[in-house]
């Protein structure tokens, strides 16, 4: 590990996912590109009196095919998808914590609830049985910060292990964070991303009861089309391996991308509404581009936010306006939400690792669902096809109940 002053340059060395289009980052990826839709009727709901027209869940998944059925039993769904994306991200990374190096090494997840279905299964355990049936693994498996315990425990790493719960920024920040710490010399490398399920009724109604959900059962969700009605529920875990330059080039890991630049910034506006003209994301790409070094005109591609709902789009739209001004209107724009759904504090860990796969490939993902323009949201959404491109420069914006702004830069990594 360096200390002082010296800033370190950053770079992505591993990726891991599960997603509603696949279980790991190969599967995914294709069927991104491919404009596959996530959206399905919804298999772990159990009522039969919700409103939302399907959700996006990891299908066909059953954990005990990647992890023994002792440590099944122990770990929440979204503790489970951690350690299946962190397993894909550090093989392909091929970082090996021993003895040398373990405490030179973090982890930094982003969750926006934890839990909350361990949560929800042993208070009807308690109504049902009684207090003394609980879990004695309940409290590890509810606590937001078990998916970085285990992981920590998983692989003996000794540095810090944060977790990090800003709504739907979550996944973001937590990259973000540990971006800063790499870059300051603090750890030589991080396991980091997000990852969320919050496929309970309670949570799934509360999106509901608050008219952010997608009433339709086939076509949705639709960001920034002028029929938008609502969000899609969607679960899931993206992870990355990021190290100081000196760490990959000293041991000769494959760099996919750089991480270059960082912005976070608070609405102070409302506790689920955007802003109308996006002030506080306008700030936070701002912020990002001046971490980065980088002008407007240098981003090539940016990862919308890109909800499907009324508001989020048009203020996203504003505030893409108002930080990149003329060029707004030359740079591609896409939400991956239209196929993944919106997995609430994973959603920016995931979109960061399509980033990176962006920059890698030279192809930019879809806007699916895209069939009416919208006079408030008139950029380049890239419509329903994936499309070939020049990918230096990708930025990723990531926003969250609370008014949390994160957003992240990734760059093609040049020696």
């Amino acid at each position: 590990m360096n200390n002082g002053n010296n800033i370190h340059r950053v770079v992505i060395t591993g990726t891991g996912l599960i997603t509603p289009l696949g279980h790991n980052v190969p599967d995914t990826w294709a069927a991104l590109l491919a404009g596959t839709s996530g959206l399905g009727p919804p298999i772990q709901l159990t009522r039969d009196d919700h409103i939302l027209g399907g959700v996006c869940e990891v299908k066909n998944f059953d954990p005990a095919a990647y992890l023994p059925r002792r440590e099944v039993r122990r770990r929440d769904r979204f503790q489970q998808f951690a350690t299946i994306a962190a397993s894909e991200a550090m093989q392909q990374s091929g970082l090996t914590v021993t003895d040398k190096n373990r405490e030179n090494i973090g982890i930094f997840i982003g969750t926006g609830v934890g839990g909350i279905q361990t949560l929800v299964n042993q208070e009807h355990i308690v109504l049902e049985k009684g207090t003394r049936r609980v879990s004695p693994f309940a409290i590890t498996m509810i606590m937001p910060n078990g998916a970085a315990g285990m992981l920590a425990i998983d692989y003996g790493i000794y540095g810090p292990s944060n977790t990090l719960a800003t709504a739907c920024a979550s996944g973001s920040d937590a990259i973000g964070h540990a971006f800063k710490a790499i870059q300051r010399g603090e750890l030589d490398a991080v396991l980091t991303g997000g990852s969320e399920t919050i496929m309970t009724s309670v949570a799934v109604a509360g999106f509901e009861r608050a008219g952010a959900t997608s009433t339709k059962t086939s076509g949705a969700p639709q960001p920034f089309d002028g029929n938008r009605d609502g969000l899609v529920v969607g679960e899931g875990c993206g992870m990355l391996v990021l190290e100081s330059l000196e760490n990959a080039q000293a041991r000769g890991a494959t760099i996919i991308a750089e991480v270059v630049g960082y912005g976070q910034t608070t609405d102070a506006h409302h506790i689920t509404a955007p802003a109308e003209n996006g002030d506080g994301a306008t700030r936070a790409m701002r912020k990002a581009l001046a971490d980065a070094g980088l002008p407007p005109e240098e981003v090539d591609y940016i990862s919308a936010h890109g909800t499907a709902t009324p508001l989020n789009d048009s203020s996203e739209t504003a505030a893409i306006k108002g930080a990149f001004g003329d060029h707004a209107y030359k740079v591609a724009v896409s939400s991956t939400k239209s196929m993944t759904g919106h997995i609430m504090g994973a959603t920016g860990a995931i979109e960061s690792v399509f980033c990176a796969l962006a920059i890698r490939d030279q192809i930019l993902p879809p806007t699916i669902n895209y069939e009416t323009p919208d006079p408030a949201c008139d950029l380049d959404y890239i419509p329903n096809k994936a499309r070939p491109a020049r990918v230096r420069v990708c930025m990723n914006n990531a926003f969250g109940f609370g008014g949390h702004n994160a957003v992240l830069i990734f760059k093609e990594y040049e020696e």
